[in-house]
């Protein structure tokens, strides 16, 4: 599937001082000292001023102060959102050392105590992984959504960072282009090139059901005394995954297992299965709209001397 990302910058004013026709710059990344006091060596004056100041007699440049200020804000499919006018502020980015300067088109009024939204980016067409997991001992009896994608050319993205913020998702809802709300996640500043994750949390929608149909025990093994010091666990497990939404999901899911040795037979619908590590195993299975799966395996675990052989 695809998403429309649209990128916004939020400058919002808790100095207690009134900034008129300041211009606005974000710096996205890790910024070091050297180039703080380098960034201040330029200026004027070090610690800036919120107004336009005339021009000097010596160089005939008009020096400007740069209001440096920001987060992020992204969203999924909304509107465009325009401030001043039918045409969106240009935001500049330059790269400069381990960060980027985002600056903002033109100068901004924002009274103490206001805040504005400024339009960053808008790329349609960004491919995503839509993915639901279930896994009890991470997330508890719930099927967590997750939104992945990368920051890269061939998702239509990779010129700059992406500042870290809020991710909002929305979905078409009709033909009208209505739009449903479906989840949030904060994430962190993602440099070019690097995946992403978002946890947009808990999913009614997806349900994934597992239950124990049977469980025994068997192959004891004794000692010279009579003492049990080895044996088998056996436990027959059914799983139902029901997708009620109305497109189709891809469901992953986790199960976890205490032994240090078993073995594991999946039967029925299971979908690809994997060993992920020595006590993790993993189903990826594909629902279509308002459908369900049910797949069951047979765990048979070894403990004590069992383990051993």
């Amino acid at each position: 599937s695809v998403m429309r990302l649209e990128g916004y910058v939020q400058v919002s004013n808790g100095s207690g001082e009134d900034y008129e026709n300041a211009q606005t710059r974000v710096i996205v990344g890790q910024v070091h000292m050297i180039d703080q006091i380098a960034e201040l060596a330029r200026r004027q004056y070090p610690y800036g001023s919120p107004l336009t100041l005339p021009s000097a007699p010596a160089s005939g440049r008009e020096g400007t102060m740069h209001r440096e200020v920001g987060m992020m804000k992204m969203a999924m499919g909304g509107r465009s959102f325009d401030l001043n006018g039918p045409k969106p502020k240009e935001i500049v980015k330059e790269g400069l050392s381990e960060y980027f300067i985002y600056t903002i088109e033109g100068t901004e009024t924002i009274p103490t105590g206001w805040s504005k939204r400024l339009p960053s980016f808008d790329q349609d067409g960004v491919p995503v992984v839509n993915l639901y997991k279930f896994d009890e001992d991470r997330y508890g009896p719930q099927t967590v959504r997750f939104l992945s994608f990368k920051n890269d050319k061939e998702h239509k993205l990779g010129q700059t960072p992406v500042p870290g913020g809020l991710l909002r998702v929305f979905r078409s809802a009709d033909a009208a282009k209505s739009l449903s709300y479906e989840g949030q996640s904060e994430f962190k500043y993602i440099p070019v090139n690097e995946d992403v994750e978002l946890n947009l949390g808990p999913a009614p929608n997806v349900l994934v059901e597992p239950k124990v149909m049977d469980f025994r025990s068997e192959n004891y093994q004794t000692d010279n005394h009579g003492d049990i010091v080895g044996w088998d666990e056996v436990r027959e497990v059914k799983i139902e995954v029901k997708n009620t939404r109305d497109i189709p999901v891809k469901v992953e899911v986790r199960r976890g297992f205490d032994a240090r040795k078993w073995e594991i037979k999946p039967a029925g619908d299971c979908g690809d299965y994997e060993k992920v590590d020595k006590s993790t195993v993993k189903f990826t299975l594909k629902l279509e709209a308002r459908s369900s799966k049910v797949f069951t395996y047979t765990l048979t675990s070894h403990f004590g001397t069992r383990a051993e052989n």
